[in-house]
């Protein structure tokens, strides 16, 4: 499926392009994808094969103790999430965020979010428990964005 990001301009969040109704545009073909953007005057702007393995993220959310995972993956995640929390209409909201997000989210940064001997640039339990909360509420606003999106 391929998505429409839309940085903002100025202070202005990023978000993905949606329907008059709200609903996630998600196009399975390049040939209507370009040729929605050239119906609205849009020029298409290719940044690479961005792919974001949302499976990956869903073990990790449901099943930690299944494998690694990647802390660059998670921070994509949650960034795509606050995206798309912005640009649909409806749906589940993410949980309200904190001080223990803000903690979480600095230290991903740094690499060692996910290894418990980093000391304190690991993340705490509860740290571990926030970002799985936000990511699982993240994982079912994109299944309800992605079955009820209008796509072409």
């Amino acid at each position: 499926m391929t998505l429409i990001w839309r940085p903002g301009e100025g202070d202005a969040p990023d978000e993905l392009v949606v329907d008059e109704l709200g609903r996630l545009l998600a196009f399975r073909e390049l040939i209507p994808l370009q040729e929605y953007c050239d119906r609205n005057g849009w020029e298409l702007t290719w940044e690479g094969e961005g792919t974001l393995d949302l499976g990956v993220v869903r073990r990790w959310v449901e099943h930690p103790d299944l494998g690694p995972v990647s802390a660059g993956l998670l921070l994509e995640a949650w960034n795509f999430f606050e995206d798309l929390s912005r640009s649909v209409k409806a749906g589940p909201p993410l949980p309200s965020q904190g001080s223990i997000h803000d903690s979480a989210y600095e230290k991903i940064f740094g690499g060692e979010a996910l290894d418990p001997t980093a000391g304190e640039g690991a993340w705490t339990g509860e740290e571990t428990a926030a970002v799985r909360e936000l990511l699982r509420a993240g994982l079912d606003l994109w299944d309800q964005a992605v079955h009820g999106s209008g796509t072409g």
